[in-house]
């Protein structure tokens, strides 16, 4: 394996294991909070789910680069990377999402463990749990771009 390929290996495997570690983070911690909910009042599972999912979307916004990456490189299509700055271009495109997905999940799970918190005591007022924690969903979402346009355009 040539250098330029282990540098965008490295890239696609950042965005997904990056993005998936915020994820896996935030989704236990919003999952903790629902369980202490859930057992008090199965009636509130819907609200508790939609808190508890909300984190998991990093993941799967780091897994669409790296897949776009495998694609373009050469192991699930295109052409293999020979060029070293072209590896470092993947690696480069790769970090908004890796470093954007880790630390909003993170951030997003905390603030959906106290929505559930919120809904916990006014079930009424759940739309104002999912709505501040989708405004973290935001910043997530532009490291999904930014990363989404930079691979488009690796040449």
């Amino acid at each position: 394996m040539n250098l330029g390929m282990f540098f965008a290996l490295l890239g696609a495997a950042l965005a997904v294991g990056m993005a998936g570690m915020g994820s896996s983070y935030g989704v236990g911690v919003a999952s903790e909070a629902a369980s202490a909910v859930l057992s008090n009042d199965p009636s509130k599972f819907g609200k508790m789910l939609v808190l508890q999912l909300l984190p998991g979307t990093q993941g799967l916004y780091g897994l669409i680069i790296a897949v776009m990456v495998l694609l373009n490189v050469g192991i699930l299509g295109g052409t293999p990377v020979g060029d070293t700055m072209l590896g470092l271009q993947y690696l480069s495109a790769c970090l908004p999402i890796a470093l954007g997905g880790y630390f909003s999940a993170k951030s997003q799970g905390r603030v959906c463990a106290a929505g559930c918190s919120l809904t916990a005591k006014r079930p009424e007022e759940s739309s104002k749990a999912i709505v501040s924690a989708s405004l973290i969903e935001l910043y997530a979402l532009l490291g999904f771009i930014v990363s989404f346009l930079m691979v488009i355009n690796i040449v």
